[in-house]
């Protein structure tokens, strides 16, 4: 692990699930299919939505032409197997956000490290975004950022990155691109923390980005070459970034 934190440091890029929320997505993702398909179970049977929804969103992570959004990537395929149009179908997806989605907030938990780490970071005047995988509309990533603590409306995120404005997805070093320029920040600017290797680390340094991986100390970077600046726990990560930046003033 460094023992300093590079001057040229800033911006901070943070992961959501099983970084800044405790959310295992092995358990949420199947939940949030459920209730969205028995939701809208009026208008489709649960499976062919679910189907579709896959198909779209594989489409979507696999999509490279930035003159799309990740939305309109999902949409040119998700609507058009439907055979319904999105303007159609957004007051149940309205619907479904405000009423259901809200319910899975107990599939996770809260870190307490969560909050005084972001709202040390704006103290510090780093560019602070959320750094998560833009497969989401906004309202569900907003909601999970309540759900961590650190919501939107107390916090003035520099970016937080969705399905209506990103241009890519993880783990496309196209994304983080994106999030350094509308960071206006070079790559080796930004400091990424995240818990997963291949989707929030590699791609980061692969561009030039710090890094910072979320996981047990005692695990190995899976690759050669430069790796991450510090392994840990969020709480970790914490003591360590305000450890550092204060031996640097």
């Amino acid at each position: 692990m460094d023992s300093q934190l590079p001057t040229r440091i800033k911006a901070l890029l943070l992961d959501l699930d099983n970084t800044l929320l405790r959310n295992d997505m092995a358990t949420f993702v199947p939940a949030y299919l459920s209730a969205l398909a028995d939701f809208m179970a009026d208008y489709f049977p649960p499976d062919m939505l679910i189907t579709h929804l896959m198909r779209a969103t594989r489409a979507m992570m696999n999509d490279t032409d930035p003159s799309r959004t990740n939305l309109e990537a999902f949409d040119r395929v998700f609507f058009p197997a439907l055979g319904r149009t999105r303007r159609e179908l957004e007051p149940v997806f309205e619907r479904f956000y405000a009423t259901r989605f809200p319910q899975l907030r107990s599939l996770t938990r809260s870190d307490p490290i969560a909050r005084p780490l972001v709202a040390w970071a704006f103290e510090q005047g780093f560019r602070v975004a959320v750094a998560t995988n833009p497969l989401f509309p906004r309202t569900a990533i907003e909601q999970r950022l309540e759900w961590a603590g650190v919501p939107s409306s107390e916090f003035p995120y520099h970016l937080i990155t969705s399905y209506e404005d990103m241009h890519a997805t993880k783990p496309h070093p196209a994304y983080y691109l994106e999030i350094a320029r509308r960071l206006d920040c070079r790559p080796e600017e930004c400091l990424m923390v995240g818990d997963d290797w291949e989707m929030d680390i590699l791609p980061a340094l692969e561009i030039g980005m710090e890094t910072y991986w979320i996981a047990q100390p005692e695990e190995e970077p899976r690759s050669e070459g430069r790796g991450p600046l510090g392994v840990g726990s969020l709480a970790d990560f914490y003591h360590w970034i305000r450890d550092l930046s204060s031996c640097s003033t």
